[in-house]
């Protein structure tokens, strides 16, 4: 069972705030803003409450406080002052840094807050490209070096989901108005990251296409089923984790062959299209680096 990540090294609060370790210790030693535990080893161990006060303190120090300035202030009014800077400004760092003190504290009110503020100057699809995509790339490394727990990323990624889901339902409200092409985007079996796929779906409909959503592990003998109904079939998929490097070879084979009546075609995205040889590949496959250059296929 994960747990949730209660203790952070010095290498963690690094990470998380951008402010360096050396600096944190400078902090810690001259103006007393933090309390670090010591292992039997002497290594220094912050809880998340002093992560916490970190990021708050980081933000200020970000938006002109002096740090002799921000010892001074009293514990409790650091977080009020942050969250009247939040909802006053609205830019990218500042965001991401409120949607980081979200996740660590689980705190879904910040994130609305936050995310509310942010509407109020930009469209969603400003607010996914220039806060989101930077935000879920920063937490991917922060999930890689174990800085974050999988119970901190799927809190986060969870509520950007709703807000795709709320904003993708908008659009499925107006019949399609394009029908040259549907797309049907799945994930392959034992691939249940969907966060891009979601994202996709929503830039498809906002085009005008009909699109059917049939989300996560799915067989590719399920799919023949779609080919009964419609013609000029694009299917569309993210492969983060699955098929592995040794089986991606075999799946688009399987995938091609199976899938081989009418105009069907793949597209695919995500991690493991590295490790495919796109000399090989059957001509109705097409594989795209990054989201941005699928989008622009629309």
């Amino acid at each position: 069972m994960n747990n949730v990540k209660a203790s952070f090294s010095i290498r963690d609060m690094e990470n998380l705030s951008g402010i360096k370790a050396h600096t944190i210790r400078i902090w810690e030693k001259r103006y007393n803003l933090f309390t670090p535990e010591r292992t039997d080893t002497n290594i220094r161990t912050y809880s998340i409450g002093s992560l916490q006060k970190l990021l708050n303190v980081t933000l200020l120090y970000n938006n002109g406080y002096k740090i002799s300035k921000i010892a001074k202030i009293a514990e409790a009014q650091i977080p009020v002052m942050v969250r009247e800077i939040v909802s006053k400004n609205s830019e990218k760092s500042h965001a991401i840094n409120a949607f980081k003190l979200a996740m660590v504290n689980f705190d879904q009110t910040l994130f609305l807050n936050t995310y509310s503020s942010l509407l109020s100057e930009k469209s969603f699809r400003e607010i996914f490209s220039d806060v989101f995509i930077p935000l879920l790339n920063e937490l991917g490394l922060l999930w890689q070096t174990d800085t974050i727990s999988p119970a901190h990323e799927h809190f986060i990624t969870h509520l950007i989901k709703q807000k795709l889901y709320i904003n993708t339902e908008k659009l499925q409200m107006v019949e399609p108005i394009k029908k040259d092409r549907v797309f049907a985007l799945f994930l392959p079996e034992n691939e249940i990251h969907e966060l891009g796929l979601l994202y996709i779906n929503y830039e498809i409909t906002l085009r005008g296409y009909k699109s059917i959503y049939l989300g996560q592990t799915m067989p590719i003998e399920s799919l023949e089923d779609l080919s009964k109904y419609y013609d000029n079939l694009t299917f569309l998929s993210y492969f983060t984790v699955s098929p592995t490097k040794d089986d991606l070879a075999s799946y688009l084979d399987k995938f091609s062959k199976t899938l081989n009546a009418g105009n069907s075609n793949l597209y695919v995205l995500g991690h493991q299209i590295q490790h495919v040889d796109e000399g090989s590949l059957p001509g109705n496959i097409k594989i795209f680096d990054s989201l941005e250059k699928v989008i622009a296929t629309l």
